[in-house]
């Protein structure tokens, strides 16, 4: 059956490639023929291979109130997080739908990683009682919906680092359990096939740790052990797939006892961080300063090859985004509309 009648089915492809990602799900309905094309692993490969491919960077941000007093912004309390979505190639801003269960809020502190054309969720603290939990949901930019999966094995762990190859493999390690016991085990998620498989143990337990997938290799970084509550390490253990080993980094990772949560891959072989109001290079020593109307970068987001940092842009103006481009070291600002401008606890960039 032609894709499109009329036409041979390789130029009806290149038509299908060409539609918007928020278009997928609607083109999908309407054949068994477009569904079945648009959900092979090829349409991906060659969408991208045409350089018809965008990417999106989603976060989990917490809602504003647009109300003010003397002044100043004020948020929801406790603060109500959701999935907010900018494409940097339009400036575009917009929401995920929620997920099914948490309409009034997520979980505070999950875990998001890019897998394909999915969005992996993972764990995170009830927002009315801070019970953690151990759910897995993906949402499929395909089909635009979201589908319960296994849940995490093991112990109810959370603040753990999580990091995927964009591939079809999401890593998670450390973290701590129900009694605040910080953990070494590890475990790989296939989303493909929503399997679950053990790591080998770390050498030390990593509360609080960051993850990143840089080199090839699954970074868990910084953390803290049981007994050193909240006083945060300067090492990094790497996890290799094709080994199914662990290897210590050299030397003092970090280079300070700070917490990691800053930490990305830049894409080009290099580790960044925010320190003392600069993007330093760990793996160079290369830094950049902070646009001075941004008083700190609580988070950055990798994103073909240039850095999105969000942080506060001044006392009562809520936060903002700005990009630094790593080819050249330079800033962008970017237009962020005054209900996309509340704190992110995390995000990660899909390519579409």
């Amino acid at each position: 059956m032609d894709l499109i009648p009329g036409l041979p089915n390789d130029l009806g492809l290149d038509c299908l490639i060409r539609l918007p990602y928020n278009q997928f799900s609607l083109a999908a309905s309407v054949c068994r023929s477009w569904k079945s094309q648009i959900e092979l692993p090829h349409f991906r490969n060659h969408r991208k291979s045409a350089g018809l491919s965008r990417r999106i960077v989603v976060m989990v941000q917490s809602q504003v109130d647009s109300t003010h007093n003397h002044g100043l912004r004020k948020y929801t309390t406790p603060p109500v997080y959701r999935f907010t979505v900018y494409e940097p190639e339009t400036g575009n801003w917009s929401h995920l739908p929620p997920i099914p269960g948490f309409s009034d809020g997520l979980p505070l502190f999950c875990q998001i990683a890019p897998v394909g054309y999915n969005l992996v969720v993972m764990g995170g603290l009830n927002p009315e009682n801070w019970e953690a939990s151990n759910f897995v949901f993906v949402y499929n930019f395909v089909s635009a919906t979201w589908r319960r999966r296994s849940d995490m094995p093991g112990c109810t762990r959370s603040f753990f680092g999580c990091a995927s190859d964009g591939d079809r493999r999401v890593f998670v390690a450390g973290g701590h359990d129900n009694e605040k016991n910080a953990l070494r085990s590890g475990m790989m998620y296939d989303v493909e096939d929503d399997r679950w498989v053990p790591l080998d143990d770390m050498a030390d337990e990593r509360d609080e740790c960051k993850g990143a997938f840089h080199r090839g290799k699954f970074y868990v970084i910084g953390g803290y052990n049981t007994q050193m509550q909240g006083q945060f390490g300067k090492s990094a253990e790497a996890y290799d797939p094709s080994t199914c080993q662990w290897d210590p980094t050299e030397g003092d990772f970090l280079g300070s006892d700070t917490c990691p949560r800053t930490c990305v891959d830049g894409g080009n072989r290099l580790m960044y961080m925010y320190r003392d109001g600069a993007v330093v290079a760990l793996d160079h020593s290369s830094k950049t300063r902070i646009p001075k109307d941004m008083d700190t970068v609580p988070y950055m987001i990798e994103c073909d090859g240039k850095l999105l940092a969000v942080g506060s842009v001044g006392y009562g103006r809520g936060h903002g985004v700005y990009v630094l481009d790593l080819h050249d070291s330079t800033w962008t600002a970017v237009e962020v509309p005054e209900e996309f401008s509340g704190h992110v606890q995390s995000g990660c960039c899909l390519e579409i």
